[in-house]
């Protein structure tokens, strides 16, 4: 018996993994419902929702190379419209108008500084960046014309 991809199916679990759990199906073959698939809440441990021979109702969600993805909260029927119990993130507040009115004063944006002056600012600090980190690596070597024997 071939199990098509979106039906709904009862199976046995027959294993329990810290990643979720192996599900045998009619016909014998045998699905994993991963961790993120056990429950619409945040599922720490799968033997807090399962223990092996439960009876249990999943949905196949894919099959691929011989491997089926098995789904518990997916197999459970909610009325329209209702969601998993995870808050959804509300919309922004931000109309289109003010996010157009930020893109444009950004593309008016003059720096006060010439290019010139910020490439020079840039390797002064460079330069007394690297004098720094060279006379930190001297001291570590114990510096000063090195080993004495």
């Amino acid at each position: 018996m071939s199990i098509e991809v979106g039906s709904k199916v009862q199976g046995k679990v027959t294993g329990i993994t810290n990643f979720g759990a192996f599900v045998e199906l009619p016909g014998g073959s045998t699905g994993l419902v991963h961790i993120s698939e056990v429950a619409d809440s945040y599922v720490k441990d799968v033997n807090d929702h399962l223990k092996v021979g439960d009876q249990i109702e999943v949905k196949v969600i894919s099959e691929k190379d011989g491997k089926t993805a098995l789904s518990i909260k997916k197999a459970i029927d909610r009325p329209e419209g209702q969601t998993s119990s995870y808050s959804q993130r509300p919309p922004r507040q931000r109309s289109v108008d003010s996010r157009s009115k930020d893109i444009r004063s950004k593309g008016n944006f003059k720096s006060k500084e010439s290019f010139e002056d910020k490439m020079s600012r840039f390797l002064k600090n460079s330069e007394e960046n690297l004098s720094t980190l060279k006379r930190n690596i001297g001291a570590k070597q114990g510096g000063r014309g090195g080993r004495r024997g």
